[in-house]
């Protein structure tokens, strides 16, 4: 017998139907004897629904009022599955992040989990109940009701599993599992049985957008065993673990990851003097834009070229503060570049093996592949490409790096 958390997102539930087939799944690992709290979303679409209600009052929402209005979507989830549940004859009872505590600050919108109180819960399992939990959501001090922000429900699931000391976190998607890559770009990428916190959260950081970063972060501080399944499909998922087993079979890469939402900016001809770097990106970090990648190369006149990466979304702005930085120290020129892309490998495999880099940019060049930036770290090579050759830069990396091969762990 096990105590498992079982969190199915917007898609799961998305209609009646839907969570029908979710208490279907819930009861058998119930009859099969394990103890069972379900994390749901919103059905899919609800929570921007009741986002775009807000907007036709407010253009920009009060954000405790907000939070009051995008919490209800999922208390519709937790009732209908409590029904679905009891309708089967299995005892269920439902509750908001409230009524359990789950107990946040006050950032309203993109608040923080600090506390669980988990006696109620503890109690309903005793009594051989399944628990059904509205994600996304908790309280502060004062009772205001709060939301997690941007994959809050994912947290949840994964918060609730390390109170409860569970023994799995079961996160059910649309996907069967991490793969290697994308398999709409390579579609010999493969499922992984198993991989490490460190090289999931390189992969979610890197594009992967497979679970979100916050409840990596959280399962590998609370040594949580994550796994990804496939919500209407049986197969073994993916096992996302602290485990770093060393053997043989173990693959120096475990997968490659891309990001199509980067922008380039340069600028050129800045007098190379102490503090350069920070007058440069101290201005585009008080507008809040986050910088990724770097570079600097000092030329032979004492002056330097400093480059860096940003999100798309932040182009236009972070140029025109470039711009005016420029002028002021006298930079000769500052430009900008939307049409490229990041490619990744990553691998706690690296650790133990030299010239993995060298490999990858051997594959990069036999595809006349040009590579404008590097960024590297223990367990990652990051380069930064025209967006034109994401596809095959991909496709060739997965195959010198032997992932096209039959799925590992597989007899």
């Amino acid at each position: 017998m096990a105590l498992i958390v079982q969190k199915f997102g917007g898609t799961s539930v998305g209609t009646v139907e839907r969570i029908e087939q979710v208490a279907d799944k819930v009861k058998r690992f119930h009859e099969a004897g394990d103890e069972i709290v379900v994390v749901v979303s919103a059905m899919s679409g609800e929570t921007n629904r009741l986002i775009g209600l807000a907007k036709q009052i407010m253009e920009q929402p009060d954000p405790r009022e907000l939070d009051v209005m995008v919490s209800t979507g999922e208390q519709v989830t937790i009732g209908l599955l409590a029904m679905a549940l009891l309708k089967r004859g299995v005892q269920a009872v439902s509750y908001t992040g409230s009524q359990v505590r789950i107990l946040t600050d006050s950032a309203h919108t993109k608040a923080r989990i600090q506390q669980i109180d988990d006696a109620r819960i503890r109690a309903d399992l005793k009594a051989r109940k399944v628990v059904v939990v509205a994600g996304f959501q908790g309280v502060d001090e004062q009772g205001n009701i709060t939301t997690l922000g941007r994959g809050g429900s994912d947290t949840t699931g994964v918060a609730l599993a390390a109170a409860l000391k569970a023994d799995e976190c079961q996160i059910y998607t649309d996907v069967d599992g991490v793969y290697t890559t994308d398999p709409r770009v390579v579609p010999q990428a493969q499922r992984l049985d198993k991989i490490t916190f460190e090289e999931m959260l390189e992969m979610a950081s890197l594009g992967s957008k497979v679970l979100q970063i916050r409840s990596v972060e959280f399962a590998g501080k609370y040594n949580v065993p994550l796994r990804v399944l496939h919500s209407f499909q049986e197969g073994p998922g993916t096992l996302i673990t602290l485990d770093e087993e060393e053997s043989m079979e173990q693959p120096i890469i475990s997968g490659i990851a891309f990001n199509r939402d980067e922008a380039k900016l340069t600028i050129r001809g800045v007098p190379d003097t102490p503090g350069v770097a920070f007058k440069i990106l101290g201005p585009i970090s008080a507008a809040n834009i986050e910088v990724d990648m770097i570079v600097q190369n000092v030329a032979h006149d004492n002056t330097t070229d400093f480059t860096f990466t940003v999100h798309r979304n932040d182009y236009q702005s972070a140029l025109e503060i470039l711009k005016r930085t420029g002028v002021e120290i006298g930079a000769r020129e500052s430009v900008g570049d939307t049409k490229i892309a990041k490619v990744s490998i990553v691998g706690v495999g690296m650790r133990s093996h030299a010239g993995v880099a060298s490999q990858m940019f051997e594959a990069l060049a036999k595809e006349s592949i040009n590579i404008q930036m590097i960024s590297t770290s223990e367990i990652k090579v990051s380069v930064v490409i025209e967006e034109k050759y994401l596809e095959l830069a991909v496709r060739a990396l997965h195959t010198a790096f032997e992932l096209d091969a039959p799925a590992r762990g597989a007899e």
